[in-house]
């Protein structure tokens, strides 16, 4: 009975192998890309690619474990949740609205320790940010929705 159920799991294993997420492999620079929405100096430029671009825009590079199932298969879904909260690749076409509310959450999720998640962190140390790259983040973007200049109407 244990043997075949083990055969069971290696067939299930090697069957979910050939199950592929689209990979997000676009271009992370684009005519609709943040840079062209609102300033961003070099060094938040850096800070955002190495901490947050891999979930937040039209690139991912992935890592060696992104080719086996079922780790291919959350990392494609949490890149398209990532994309589809932020995608510093389109935020050029987001409403004034939306770019002054996405900068707020930017700043927040950053100051509150939230972003970049810690299950992200643990394999990708680089991005994890020390308290002078939240300032940085944080600062940016408070300075960044004041330059929008956005006024919600009454």
């Amino acid at each position: 009975m244990k043997k075949k159920v083990l055969i069971g799991i290696a067939v299930i294993f090697i069957g979910i192998q050939f199950i592929r997420p689209t990979r997000n492999e676009g271009s992370a620079e684009s005519p609709q890309d943040i840079t062209h929405a609102v300033q961003v100096p070099e060094p938040v430029m850096k800070t955002l690619k190495v901490a947050c671009y891999d979930c937040h825009s039209n690139h991912t590079n992935y890592p060696w474990y992104a080719n086996i199932s079922p780790v291919s298969l959350w990392l494609g879904n949490h890149v398209d949740e990532g994309k589809s909260e932020l995608n510093f690749s389109d935020f050029a076409q987001y409403e004034k609205k939306r770019m002054d509310h996405k900068l707020e959450e930017i700043g927040e999720e950053v100051e509150e320790g939230h972003m970049p998640l810690p299950a992200y962190t643990l394999i990708h140390h680089d991005a994890k940010l020390d308290e002078p790259q939240k300032q940085l983040i944080v600062e940016w973007a408070k300075t960044e929705r004041a330059r929008l200049g956005y006024v919600p109407e009454k």
